[in-house]
């Protein structure tokens, strides 16, 4: 933190005095705003992707509608595959396929090295755009997927319920895991450093699927590179956030691995997780994504006990547990924001 910043979410990034609790939502740019479904009607995901001034409207669609207090970029956290010679497709009703999955070591060592400047400029040609059209209104968060949840996607070839391939391939043949561990944080690394770069603000690691490992081996197998990649921001001086869903278990060993901020699941109580994690680190979350589908009475009851659990301490950015679903009313969304923001803290200025 070279210069002590001015904006809500990222003094809380920091623990610093805030004059209200921040608050944005993951995927928050998308397939719930009826904005974004007039683009999608046209584009698909990657084409919107690979077009910075349409990735950049997208961007800023909710910044303009729900009043948060962070943009976060419109993109995908498997663009970097694609670069490395992946065949990826946005399959309607299925989500992501990758129709060249890695199942050998060959399949691993064939994987193609990453110059995000090059292979990933739209992207970075996005952040410029929203920059400058925020204009200093709000912080832009830029991402990237984390390891474990991208090798998942690799070697499973799509979404997983029981991730039997990924583990497979980590136990039976940990030198082919750690090579494939190796390529992907060097280029998420590397990627997110260039997000910074372009005028990112704070990035946050998605390792969405960690939750499926056990303490051992994500201290074994997955935490030693993700340790790696925050260890290579740590001279961007921006804030690092660390995510993951499943991770009441594995939350002492994310801190460990790095970020200012760890992102906690709603299916983990928030002050339970904080006496977890400690002082030293900022909490995000954790409001169920489904609630936002509940009676307003019943959604602002789940968001004071989620602020009361916060307690007033340095550091709370209110988010969701998860991204938001497809169909989610924007006014209960909207409704969120606007109680979040007239909560009283004791750590306000």
């Amino acid at each position: 933190m070279p210069v002590e910043p001015t904006s809500r979410f990222l003094r809380a990034c920091y623990r610093l005095p805030v004059d209200a609790t921040p608050v944005w939502f993951m995927r928050q740019a998308g397939r719930y705003m009826s904005e974004y479904q007039r683009i999608r009607a046209n584009h698909t995901i990657l084409e919107i992707c690979s077009q910075p001034e349409l990735a950049a409207e997208v961007t800023l669609q909710p910044v303009n509608r729900l009043g948060v207090d962070a943009a976060i970029l419109f993109a995908d956290i498997l663009l970097p595959l694609i670069p490395m010679g992946i065949h990826l497709e946005f399959a309607s009703g299925e989500g992501p396929v990758i129709h060249n999955p890695i199942r050998t070591r060959d399949d691993i060592e064939a994987l193609k090295p990453v110059m995000p400047e090059e292979s990933l400029a739209s992207v970075l040609q996005a952040i410029a755009i929203v920059r400058r059209e925020l204009d200093g209104k709000v912080p832009l968060i830029g991402f990237a997927g984390g390891p474990f949840t991208l090798a998942s996607y690799l070697i499973e070839g799509g979404s997983s319920r029981n991730y039997q391939k990924t583990k497979s391939l980590m136990v039976n043949d940990p030198g082919a895991w750690q090579l494939l561990m190796e390529k992907l944080s060097s280029v998420v690394a590397d990627y997110l450093v260039a997000q910074v770069k372009a005028g990112a603000q704070a990035v946050q690691l998605f390792d969405s699927w960690i939750g499926a490992l056990a303490p051992e081996d994500y201290r074994q197998y997955v935490m030693p590179y993700a340790h790696a990649i925050f260890q290579a921001l740590q001279a961007s001086h921006v804030p690092l956030i660390h995510f993951g869903t499943g991770t009441a278990s594995l939350l002492r060993l994310m801190h460990q691995a790095g970020g200012n901020v760890i992102g906690v699941d709603w299916q983990t109580p928030l002050d339970w997780a904080w006496e977890q994690l400690g002082d030293q680190v900022g909490v995000q979350g954790n409001l169920d994504p489904a609630v936002l589908f509940a009676p307003m009475n019943e959604l602002e009851k789940r968001v004071r006990l989620i602020l009361r659990q916060a307690g007033g301490r340095p550091g709370h950015i209110f988010n969701l547990g998860h991204g938001i679903l497809p169909e989610t009313p924007v006014d209960a969304v909207k409704q969120v924001v606007d109680w979040v923001h007239a909560w009283p803290a004791t750590t306000m200025v």
